[in-house]
């Protein structure tokens, strides 16, 4: 059964989505089947797999491809239609083994009704299948791609969309960046979550939602680590005033998060994290691509893979180049594989 990871901030701006793209590309290139999911209705993901420049073009692809994106496939429940989920016939990258289920600004028309549907209270037989209906889709589409992992990119909110989301996935990422609104965010999200799993806890046993032909799934998801992104380089390394947010991140992450997700099973014992590489749950911190992510957006490929002509450069420049995408693809290489580590961990137990 496929895997699904979530990448969850409530804050913007924490590269969530361009992490989602690198490290579902770093996972195909290591021969395993990945489907990057576009739960955020902005469908940043989407523009950036598929390239387009403009809106027109975004509008083109949904009108010759109405039925393959997010929204379109949770129809069937959101819509009362009589006809059951079936999965969304993802697209191919251009790398091989790597999928995109495209997302839709219009997923925020469903927000209302799962917000009624996830009050408990209100799943009466109309509302019933809704719940489910989210993590339904996700698990047929990734039988039906033959997929090993899924990635979640959710958009910067708590709404109730990203709370099924989380909860219904098997591990998360907490995307961050070296700044105090970053720290201010895991404080928030240490508080939130205990909150939805309850709630989660409390869907489980609800016997609407059991008795559901969508039913809400059994899942606790865990903790991975987080990923610290985009922060200026000085000699390859974080300037004194970001090494102290990056620690005082890590610190929230430790005596914070990690705390109050210890009470609800939301994490690995601390000998897992430390087989798996990971000693202050921090997969990785990576600095600012700089003036390769202009490039990666324009070719629809992660900085890492960019090849010396899409680059354009030549000489001394294209080394330098050429070193900065080396130490980028081994730094994802690494989060790759304690992610891999870490989820055989949990397969294995």
């Amino acid at each position: 059964m496929a895997k699904r990871i979530a990448l969850f901030n409530h804050k913007a701006g924490v590269s969530k989505t361009t992490t989602t793209f690198h490290l579902g590309w770093k996972l195909a290139q290591m021969g395993h089947r990945v489907i990057l999911v576009d739960a955020d209705p902005q469908s940043s993901l989407t523009r950036l797999v598929l390239g387009y420049g403009g809106p027109s073009a975004l509008e083109e692809f949904y009108r010759q491809e109405p039925d393959r994106n997010f929204k379109s496939g949770l129809a069937p429940a959101f819509e009362f239609r009589p006809s059951l989920i079936e999965p969304v016939k993802c697209l191919a990258t251009s790398q091989d083994g790597l999928y995109l289920l495209p997302g839709s600004i219009a997923l925020t028309e469903y927000e209302m009704t799962l917000s009624l549907a996830q009050a408990l209270s209100s799943s009466t037989h109309t509302l019933q299948n809704i719940p489910g209906s989210i993590s339904r889709l996700l698990m047929k589409t990734a039988e039906h791609m033959d997929a090993d992992y899924l990635l979640v990119d959710m958009d910067s909110s708590l709404n109730a969309f990203n709370q099924n989301l989380l909860m219904t996935s098997d591990y998360f990422i907490v995307p961050a960046t070296p700044d105090f609104l970053s720290a201010m965010a895991i404080d928030s999200i240490a508080k939130v979550i205990p909150g939805w799993y309850n709630w989660s806890r409390q869907a489980r046993a609800f016997r609407a939602l059991r008795d559901a032909v969508y039913p809400y799934p059994e899942a606790t998801p865990k903790f991975l680590g987080t990923i610290i992104r985009d922060y200026p380089p000085i000699d390859g390394r974080p300037s004194s005033e970001f090494q102290q947010w990056i620690e005082t991140i890590n610190a929230k992450i430790a005596n914070k998060l990690v705390h109050s997700l210890r009470g609800i099973d939301m994490i690995f014992p601390d000998d897992e994290y430390r087989s798996a590489g990971l000693d202050d749950y921090c997969l990785a911190r990576i600095s600012d691509f700089d003036s390769l992510i202009a490039m990666s957006q324009k070719e629809q490929t992660p900085v890492f893979a960019l090849t010396a002509k899409q680059i354009g450069q030549s000489g001394t420049v294209l080394q330098t180049t050429q070193d900065a995408q080396h130490r980028f693809g081994k730094l994802f290489e690494k989060v790759a594989t304690e992610i891999l580590s870490l989820t055989d961990c949990a397969r294995s137990n």
